[in-house]
């Protein structure tokens, strides 16, 4: 959907300031939305749907919310529609107030083995996580070298195909197999559809006054895409 969200090539919000001495949480409240965002698992959530519901957010509420505050947003709706606690609970402990009942209790995560080194890590992560390509249903549109064009408008539902990028013409990069289509992940479908790696000149994005040495590239799913 097209909302407050995609910030992307807009400008007026100044620099992005980055220092590798910056803490992992800037508070300890932070820590714990983490924490709960992975020990708390939907039954039907996914990445998708969480985005979603976080671009659902009232304008000025995602721009003065903290980050990890969208999360919390996001983790109560996750427990309210599993039955967890109600509406009502929520606002209730807003104000002090008791549950009315004892919510579910969540899901005891597996503990991972211990971590040794690096190549621990990086050979749990793959353990866990595999590869995210699935089964294509139909033979890839598009091949590396063609030109093509973004679609001009979005839809009201989630798309990862940001604003700025719309109706601009670029050159299919790789073709990255059939992946997941976030579009029909956020309604709880699972739609492999293939995925390219699209470059876009600077240029063609933000006019001439852009450096025509620039380019940008974007992982972009077929359906975004027609031929040029």
């Amino acid at each position: 959907m097209d909302g407050m969200h995609d910030l992307g090539g807009r400008q007026g919000f100044g620099p992005v300031r980055v220092s590798d001495d910056d803490p992992a949480f800037e508070t300890e409240a932070d820590a714990r939305i983490y924490a709960i965002s992975q020990t708390v698992a939907p039954d039907k959530g996914t990445i998708d749907w969480f985005r979603h519901t976080i671009e659902l957010m009232p304008p000025r509420a995602y721009m003065t919310e903290p980050y990890f505050q969208k999360w919390l947003f996001v983790i109560l709706i996750e427990q309210i529609q599993a039955g967890g606690f109600s509406v009502d609970d929520v606002l209730g402990a807003a104000q002090g107030a008791a549950p009315a009942k004892a919510p579910k209790a969540a899901k005891t995560p597996k503990a991972p083995p211990p971590v040794q080194s690096v190549d621990d890590v990086l050979k749990r992560v793959r353990g866990q996580y595999g590869s995210f390509e699935r089964p294509a249903r139909t033979p890839p549109r598009f091949e590396p070298g063609q030109r093509v064009r973004t679609l001009r408008h979005g839809h009201d539902g989630h798309i990862r195909l940001p604003a700025y990028v719309r109706g601009a013409t670029g050159d299919v990069l790789r073709h990255r197999g059939a992946h997941l289509l976030p579009d029909a992940g956020a309604r709880g479908e699972k739609r492999p559809e293939h995925l390219y790696t699209v470059v876009f000149t600077a240029p063609e994005l933000w006019g001439d006054a852009a450096d025509a040495r620039d380019t940008v590239t974007l992982d972009l799913w077929e359906n975004y895409l027609v031929p040029a």
